[in-house]
């Protein structure tokens, strides 16, 4: 089993297996508005991240590639889902786990490195389709 194989494995179970976990878990919590935001917060993007994952298909790559142009779906608004809703997912997740300082730290660490690879992702995908990427790029945003 490859790298990308691997990773691909990972990005389409981890969030599954999130929603498990936090559907389970939830039913011996006391709750609290913290906890009920990131709750929602978690599975509505774990939910999204799946469904970009899916849509992404055989194109997903740890690093940055350029096998096809993948532009229907969520990713006809956003060039970029699965780094987009893995960071709310995430810290939603360590919110509803009441793990606040955790949840700021890893924006802090995450939103410029999210940032930085889709700045490397989209240079290879310039690289390979041109004006066909800059267009898709002028219509979606991240």
């Amino acid at each position: 089993m490859t790298r990308e194989q691997r990773g691909a494995i990972i990005v389409t179970v981890a969030p599954i297996v999130l929603i498990g976990f936090l559907i389970n878990h939830a039913m011996g919590v006391t709750w609290d508005l913290p906890r009920a935001l990131g709750f929602a917060f978690a599975i509505v993007f774990l939910v999204l991240l799946t469904i970009a994952r899916i849509q992404l298909g055989t194109n997903f790559s740890v690093t940055p590639q350029a096998r096809a142009l993948v532009t229907t779906g969520l990713y006809s608004r956003i060039r970029n889902p699965v780094y987009v809703f893995s960071t709310p997912a995430i810290a939603g997740f360590l919110v509803y786990l009441h793990y606040f300082r955790g949840a700021l730290l890893f924006l802090a660490v995450i939103i410029p490195i999210q940032w930085l690879r889709a700045r490397a992702e989209a240079r290879v995908l310039e690289a390979k389709f041109g004006d066909q990427y800059r267009n898709y790029r002028a219509k979606t945003w991240f």
